[in-house]
């Protein structure tokens, strides 16, 4: 399953937690930026993951992720991170995912691509955690 929708795209704020000692946002938090999109973009889709959880006995883990980084982002810099399906199986979901600086001005823009990269999600029992198959009202809405 591959889709050509347009990605999702999520605002973040930059605040001082977010940044390292030389005043950048630290690498690391690219991927916290990354699975808040995940999860409003599913949110968005009318799945929440706690729902998703409860109702289905299962959830979504990363089980892979590579991360490209072009162009620091800094304090109060407005960031916009999309999410988009790449591969879907039954499974699991390959997700790309971009960080954008976004200018300020009359029309808001996207401006400078930050950090891009792709993440790998399965699907496990929430207890078990053995993998397991992605419910079908979930990839239906993937379509």
């Amino acid at each position: 399953m591959t889709t050509h929708f347009t990605p999702f795209e999520h605002p973040v704020r930059i605040y001082w937690e977010d940044t390292d000692a030389g005043g950048i946002v630290f690498y690391a938090n690219y991927l916290k930026f990354f699975e808040r999109a995940r999860t409003e973009w599913l949110r968005a889709l009318g799945f929440g993951q706690q729902v998703l959880r409860d109702t289905s006995g299962g959830m979504f883990v990363v089980s892979d992720t590579t991360v490209k980084y072009h162009s620091p982002a800094r304090l109060d810099d407005t960031l916009i991170v999309t999410a988009e399906l790449q591969n879907g199986g039954k499974a699991s979901l390959t997700i790309a995912q971009r960080a954008y600086l976004r200018t300020s001005g009359q029309t808001p823009t996207i401006d400078r691509l930050l950090a891009e990269g792709t993440i790998r999600l399965g699907w496990v029992d929430s207890i078990t955690l053995k993998p397991g198959r992605i419910p079908a009202p979930v990839l239906e809405a993937l379509k």
